[in-house]
């Protein structure tokens, strides 16, 4: 049986042997293990295995993507042949094709992405941990009467990249997860909310009874929640809805978004964009990070891209074809699935933290609203408006006074970032897209 490695050199030779002028391939082997619990009782425990590879052969401008999860000698070639032959019906584009010779990474770094604690971990022992965090949440307060559920989960990736001009590399990668969403009641009111953790590494994993916890305690504040009236007053994001902002402007920083004209980051490359308080980095090279890995999608590698600096807009978001579109430069954010052409994706994304502790950043808002959860998609890339349900808590007087739910806070993504007066020090790296606690100086609220 071939390795990874070894599968890809061979539909490579294969695809050269066809025809093709050029050719890359993605070779992904994965399993994930899944437990979840609901009221102390296991729900559901499944597994998913998979071995796939896809090919991109280019006849000169023309390219074409095929994949298979067959990977018999026989199904390799009918592989290879299928690519070039509908690369040669399809039209040519001036931009595409590998990345530049001098782009591709010559020794792809070990980042500390597995844990062969994956390997070991006992699905007793994913259960367990599963039920302890459900449990701690159940047993918190008399006031959460229900779960919709707790779930822990694990999974392996190896992956393996080659292309034409010489390149193979591979890397593996572990992931682990846990979350819980207790129900809590008061006065025939129900009320939900969540909690998690995940990590690269068990053990970094937040303790089950923690995560169980907190989301308790994230359940509860909601009990008693009440509409206000509309007002125009400073707004809070937590840093869950925090990173909800970066997350929307990551997709504008997208160069596939930006040579498409369907960003309202376009053109506006050196601009200040935003406050002096925001400088937010994409960083693939975090020793461990959720979204680190050695190389990109197109064997490009990963670094620390410096997108927003002091509000000024520094760079793009870019792979290579992006890049040649707009007469600049990859930034390793290339990105692609196994049937798929690259795509542009943030790596490690974050807002850099700032000083004040979130009681701090509080204390200062004489009233506003704090903002736990966004609800609906209420965002234009193009233009930037904003319009979302939100749910959080009511401040008055530096003070959280009672939480509150069926508002919408609306604006527009630009007039927002300049608009951000504090930023947090509670930065926490808990998913590819980070921030800290957020406190913008005027929003739209729309509620009775």
């Amino acid at each position: 049986m071939f390795t990874l490695e070894e599968m890809v050199a061979d539909v490579l030779r294969r695809a050269a042997a066809a025809g093709a002028s050029a050719a890359d391939a993605l070779a992904i082997e994965s399993d994930e293990e899944r437990v979840s619990v609901r009221c102390r009782s296991v729900e559901k425990v499944s597994q998913a295995r998979q071995k796939r590879i896809g090919l991109r052969a280019f006849v000169g401008k023309s390219s074409a993507v095929v994949s298979t999860a067959d990977l018999s000698p026989r199904s390799l070639g009918r592989l290879a042949d299928d690519a070039v032959a509908f690369a040669r019906v399809t039209a040519s584009d001036q931009c595409a094709g590998l990345a530049d010779p001098g782009d591709i990474i010559r020794t792809p770094r070990d980042l500390d992405l597995y844990d062969h604690a994956v390997e070991e971990i006992t699905t007793s022992a994913k259960i367990a941990l599963a039920t302890e965090a459900e449990s701690a949440a159940l047993e918190w307060d008399p006031a959460i009467t229900n779960s919709e559920g707790a779930e822990f989960s694990a999974a392996a990736s190896r992956i393996s990249y080659g292309t034409s001009l010489g390149f193979i590399g591979q890397y593996s990668t572990s992931s682990f997860s846990l979350h819980v969403v207790p129900v809590a009641t008061r006065d025939d009111i129900m009320q939900r909310d969540y909690w998690y953790t995940a990590d690269r590494k068990l053990d970094r994993l937040e303790a089950a009874r923690s995560v169980g916890e907190t989301a308790a305690r994230r359940t509860l504040r909601r009990l008693g929640a009440s509409k206000v009236g509309t007002c125009q007053v400073p707004v809070v994001f937590d840093p869950e809805t925090a990173a909800s902002l970066v997350r929307h402007f990551a997709a504008a920083a997208s160069g596939s978004a930006v040579y498409r004209g369907t960003s309202f980051l376009r053109g506006k490359l050196g601009e200040t964009i935003a406050s002096p308080a925001v400088t937010i980095h994409d960083d693939g090279t975090i020793a461990g990070g959720l979204a680190s890995k050695p190389f990109d999608g197109e064997g490009v590698a990963t670094r620390k891209t410096v997108v927003v600096e002091g509000g000024v807009l520094q760079s793009y978001l870019l792979d290579t074809y992006s890049a040649r579109k707009l007469d600049l430069r990859t930034t390793g954010n290339a990105a692609r699935g196994i049937g798929d052409t690259p795509g542009v994706a943030p790596t490690n994304l974050f807002l850099l933290p700032g000083s004040p502790e979130p009681e701090e950043i509080i204390a200062s808002v004489d009233r506003g609203l704090y903002v736990t959860e966004l609800i609906g998609f209420g965002v234009n890339p193009v233009t930037g408006d904003y319009s979302r349900g939100a749910v959080g808590m009511w401040i008055e007087k530096g003070e959280f006074v009672h939480p509150v739910e069926e508002i919408t806070i609306a604006g527009n993504l630009l007039d927002m970032f300049q608009e951000i007066e504090m930023v947090g020090n509670d930065l926490i790296l808990r998913a590819s897209i980070s921030a800290p606690t957020l406190k913008l100086g005027r929003m739209t609220v729309a509620g009775a």
